[in-house]
């Protein structure tokens, strides 16, 4: 393709979008407001074809990332949509009901209600790594509010992406769900669409782009970011079931989710026995290392050399690097197994990007105050996990430091509560989605007042002055 053709057709390509978010934004105008039958018959038509595509879908999924456990993609990927769907179409009803409000003395007589609008058309972007549920999990909620969507999906994913264009204009037209793929200025000419809103799922760095494009519009947008999510061991913790606890979420998708505990603080006396720990439970769950086919590979080749990058610089600059099993890497399937890294120093990569890989840190401490005092002195992550059943410790965990989500005792599994929000905060993200909070992000919650034909309006128009206002007034500002 010449550099001519090239740019021909990405202007096509921005202008296909934008004739479709015309054409989208035209069909919600003729119907703005769904009723609760017909956002249920879309939510049901999409779990049917979830369900029939769910085979294709994995096979896809390993597809991309070269291998991918299946396991995995059923539990993290099908799984969490299938329930977010059942429990939206349970809770719909009550959702879309307006709320009444009390108007007040000084309204008095008034009806106040708020009631909540479907925004109009969606902006949804896709991340490669779980790219079936943060594409549907974020168009379920979408739908249930009655909007229409875009969704931008990863170019890194291109045999997952095929069955999730077939499934979604199998069941939807184009005017509901629209899907695109392309590279990096494909997503930019997307963000810079004028959409009623947008979720976009990503990196730090990539969300400061995409809220500087959506301001020139004043899109409201709904962030996901990530960081580098803590996992804190107390000294309370028994470190066998602390390692239990935080391993699958590490060994998830090879640790390339959002949430993926980063690094984790451990007293500093039982370092070695938590190394030795980590290693035995790991040998178990995937006793032939990089073999194994229940451990997903590294999507790519470019995200394996990144990370490959990032260890031998921690070790060239002194870092501990303690691989997990001795069937270690596979560069040409670009696999590789989680690596512990002691004696890291806040100046290696590792340290100051999120890992978003099957790396980790053990950072040592002394007092447990300490250790708080690193994870306060960060920025603020995704998400936080604290090993420890020691209720006083808990309750300041929760109440003093500042996270997307927390689990106790557990790790990464809070993102599939579907009657909780999940979101970030500050350099980790902005909004909520999941459950009631993602109905009412893509919703527009409308205050009415209304009145009969009685109205106390009058007594407070001009003339001032009279001594029913000076009675008001006197009444009101007490």
């Amino acid at each position: 393709m010449t550099a001519i053709e090239e740019i021909n057709t990405h202007h096509i390509d921005s202008a296909v979008m934008e004739k479709t978010l015309q054409s989208q934004r035209d069909k919600f105008l003729a119907d703005p407001m769904p009723s609760l039958q017909q956002r249920l018959d879309k939510l049901n038509a999409l779990k049917s074809a979830l369900l029939n595509a769910k085979t294709p879908l994995c096979e896809a999924l390993s597809q991309d990332y070269g291998q991918r456990s299946t396991h995995d993609s059923l539990m993290a990927d099908i799984l969490p949509c299938v329930t977010n769907i059942n429990y939206t179409i349970k809770h719909l009803k009550k959702w879309m009901k307006p709320s009444r409000r009390h108007s007040g003395l000084m309204l008095a007589p008034a009806k106040v209600e708020v009631i909540y609008q479907p925004l109009g058309v969606v902006g949804i972007v896709v991340p490669w790594n779980f790219p079936v549920m943060l594409s549907l999990g974020p168009l379920i909620t979408a739908l249930a509010a009655g909007n229409r969507a875009m969704l931008k999906l990863s170019e890194f994913t291109p045999n997952t992406n095929k069955v999730l264009r077939d499934l979604l204009s199998e069941t939807f037209s184009h005017d509901e769900v629209a899907v695109f793929e392309g590279e990096a200025d494909t997503a930019a000419a997307f963000t810079a669409l004028p959409f009623d809103h947008l979720l976009f799922t990503g990196s730090t760095t990539v969300g400061r782009h995409v809220m500087h494009a959506a301001a020139d519009n004043l899109t409201p947008v709904t962030l996901e970011l990530g960081g580098k999510t803590p996992a804190l061991i107390a000294p309370d913790m028994p470190l066998e079931l602390a390692v239990e606890r935080m391993i699958y979420g590490k060994s998830l998708n090879a640790g390339q989710i959002c949430v993926a505990p980063d690094y984790v603080l451990v007293p500093e006396e039982k370092v070695d026995n938590f190394v030795a720990e980590y290693l035995k439970q790991f040998g178990k769950m995937y006793p032939q290392g990089v073999a194994s086919q229940d451990f997903t590979s590294v999507v790519n080749t470019r995200q394996y050399e990144r990370l490959s990058q990032w260890l031998d610089e921690a070790k060239a600059q002194g870092a501990k690097v303690i691989p997990c099993h001795n069937q270690v890497r596979d560069d040409q399937q670009h696999r590789m197994i989680t690596h512990l890294l002691l004696n890291t120093t806040d100046d290696m990569t590792l340290m100051q990007e999120e890992i978003f890989g099957p790396l980790l840190p053990v950072i040592p401490y002394q007092k447990v105050s300490q250790a708080l005092d690193y994870i306060r002195q960060r920025p603020r992550p995704l998400a936080l996990y604290l090993m420890s059943f020691d209720a006083e410790l808990q309750n300041e965990v929760k109440t003093t430091t500042h996270s997307g989500g927390m689990c106790i005792n557990d790790s990464v599994l809070h993102v599939g509560a579907d009657d909780a929000p999940f979101g970030g905060i500050g350099p980790s993200g902005m909004g909520h989605y999941h459950g009631k909070e993602g109905f009412l992000t893509f919703s527009k919650a409308k205050t009415v007042l209304s009145r009969g034909k009685f109205t106390t309006t009058k007594l407070a128009t001009p003339p001032y002055g009279g001594w029913i206002q000076k009675l008001m007034l006197a009444f009101f500002l007490r």
